[in-house]
């Protein structure tokens, strides 16, 4: 963990970067020797259309900034539509899913507790588009709180 008085910075052409196919994951803060898993700072840049498959966090909440484009939140049952600037929470136990519009989008995801960015590593490793493949979601769920519905 970063220790008092010394600060974590991250550079435009820094931080971990995971290919997920339709997007890329750019790591800012986390893991154990940053934050003490307390939570995750990614930065997610992609293609239009979803970058998901509807899921759930049984025990995180998730947050969006919309930092370019325009996303469309499916956050239980109501849908939301974000543009710049937009701030979207999803509260623990909600299903949700996003998709980017035209032109694809970026947004900033907070994730509370931190942890859930092993599981887009892993994704990472597994071969292209496989965020989106319910599948292999599944077959890994279950060592993340990350569960497709």
């Amino acid at each position: 963990m970063i220790l008092p008085g010394h600060a974590h910075t991250v550079g435009p052409a820094d931080g971990r970067l995971v290919d997920l196919g339709i997007i890329r994951m750019r790591v800012l803060a986390a893991g154990d020797a940053v934050t003490g898993r307390a939570f995750t700072l990614a930065e997610f840049t992609g293609d239009e259309g979803p970058w998901s498959v509807p899921h759930v966090h049984r025990g995180m909440e998730e947050s969006f900034f919309v930092l370019d484009g325009e996303f469309t939140f499916r956050v239980g049952d109501d849908e939301v539509t974000a543009g710049p600037n937009s701030y979207v929470l999803v509260p623990r136990q909600t299903p949700h899913v996003l998709a980017a519009g035209p032109g694809g989008g970026r947004c900033l995801c907070l994730m509370v507790p931190g942890g859930h960015e092993d599981m887009f590593f892993e994704l990472g490793d597994l071969g292209f588009d496989s965020l989106r493949d319910p599948e292999i979601r599944a077959a890994i769920s279950a060592r993340y709180d990350s569960v497709p519905v």
